[in-house]
């Protein structure tokens, strides 16, 4: 039979958790509710972006090029996420963690290159 006793500390910390967040969350909505004035208008209901209404179909289709620049950004966000634990630990990997990372930087140049070439980067 398993001892479920060891599960207890981990139980009381997924109540206080769920309760705190609840808190957190719930009381200041009560207390707006509570102290301001909820008068709901079709101004106040309406949407808009940057401080004025929007002008076109929210359903409009971006240009792919703002997906392959957010991709690019991601992938070479992540570089240099790798970069610094490598940094870190080069004195532990030695030459076969330099050359590793030699070979996954190569590939990215590689990648940036034949993204420049195909204008992945240019913006008109």
């Amino acid at each position: 039979m398993t001892d479920l006793s060891q599960y207890l500390p981990i139980l009381i910390f997924l109540a206080v958790a769920l309760a705190l967040s609840s808190v957190i969350v719930l009381l200041p909505l009560g207390v707006s509710r509570l102290t301001g004035t909820h008068n709901p208008s079709a101004d106040k209901n309406s949407e808009y972006e940057c401080g004025f209404p929007a002008f076109e179909d929210p359903r409009s289709q971006f240009d792919v090029r703002f997906y392959l620049v957010a991709i690019l950004f991601i992938v070479f966000d992540l570089e240099a996420a790798f970069l610094f634990p490598w940094a870190v630990s080069l004195k532990l990997t030695g030459w076969a963690g330099w050359l590793t990372m030699m070979v996954f930087l190569g590939e990215l140049a590689i990648g940036l290159a034949y993204a420049w070439k195909k204008g992945a980067l240019d913006w008109e």
